[in-house]
């Protein structure tokens, strides 16, 4: 008699439904899935929503240095040996989490080829992200930066077509992801807006125009000496 095969492994359906130390969590707008300094045993995969990490300095400075969506993942620190929480991670809006243990997500990743696969996928990207970030931040203008993060936050090259950037991502929070200060955020919109790159209304549409001006480096986005 012929052993029953395997049923193929999908991963979204894994990472959608509550299992052995899985579950599913929802949070409002403002709650925190987890603070700076809480024991680090669990990753996340957002379903659905948007979340904002931010990290606390010895002196009381805070500052936002991620935005994450649906389909990506954070807390996977824990896997690489990390005992506390480095960020503290805020919904920006309704968000439904899935939340998979440590010991749950090391099986699952040894056990499934196909999870461990699209999860491996998941960290080089976010690898190269962070590299790309800091380069940014290392050879860029803030006005430049700026137009980057605009271009990354609407998904343009990314499946589905550029989006509008969600309402609740604040002018602070773009300043502190690029290093500068809310008034210049405004400054620099306002010019986008007059030169046809961005508008916004409600929420902001972001235009194939500005990435035409990112990728040829088009003049309007010069800035004048002691801006950078």
């Amino acid at each position: 008699m012929a052993k029953p095969t395997k049923s193929a492994f999908d991963a979204q359906v894994f990472l959608a439904k509550v299992g052995e130390g899985k579950n599913i969590l929802k949070f409002q707008k403002g709650q925190n899935v987890f603070v700076q300094g809480d024991r680090a045993d669990t990753v996340f995969y957002i379903q659905k929503g948007r979340i904002k990490l931010t990290v606390l300095s010895d002196q009381g400075k805070e500052a936002a240095v991620g935005l994450l969506g649906p389909g990506q993942f954070f807390g996977e620190g824990c896997l690489n040996g990390h005992k506390q929480c480095i960020s503290t991670t805020t919904a920006m809006e309704h968000c439904v989490i899935t939340a998979i243990t440590k010991t749950a997500m090391i099986a699952a990743l040894h056990d499934e080829p196909q999870f461990s696969e699209m999860f491996m996928a998941y960290l080089l990207t976010r690898n190269r992200r962070i590299e790309e970030d800091l380069i940014d931040q290392l050879f860029n203008s803030s006005e430049r930066r700026l137009a980057r993060l605009l271009l990354l936050l609407a998904n343009f090259g990314k499946e589905g077509g550029p989006q509008p950037i969600n309402p609740t991502i604040s002018q602070e929070t773009l300043a502190d992801m690029i290093g500068t200060t809310r008034s210049r955020v405004s400054f620099f919109m306002n010019k986008f807006r007059k030169l046809g790159l961005i508008d916004y209304n409600g929420h902001i549409e972001v235009y194939n125009s500005l990435l035409s001006a990112v990728l040829h480096d088009k003049p309007e986005l010069k800035l004048d000496e002691g801006d950078a």
